[in-house]
């Protein structure tokens, strides 16, 4: 007889926090586990939990996880902070 291997995974700590789950929302159908282009995201062995993000560092930012999900808000996409862009209403009137 054969002895079978266990294989475990841990989340690789990482600053990034590409994706941000609503627990409310999600239904953990997992079908943004099955688009992420990367595979950062591993599909939750708890029923109805949101997948688990593995590899946050690798995420290209292309939301296609944004896209599948059928239940709009439940995950978002958060960029890093120097990625943001902060628009300034520009003032009227003569430049100086």
């Amino acid at each position: 007889m054969r002895e079978m291997n266990t294989l475990t995974a841990s989340v690789v700590p990482c600053s990034a926090q590409p994706l941000v789950f609503d627990e409310s929302r999600c239904i953990g159908c997992n079908r943004c586990a099955e688009v992420c282009q990367v595979d950062i995201l591993l599909p939750n062995p708890e029923k109805g939990k949101p997948p688990v993000v593995m590899y946050p560092g690798e995420c290209y930012y292309c939301g296609s996880c944004v896209m599948e999900c059928p239940r709009q808000g439940a995950v978002r996409l958060q960029h890093p902070l120097m990625n943001r862009v902060k628009f300034v209403e520009a003032k009227s009137g003569p430049r100086k």
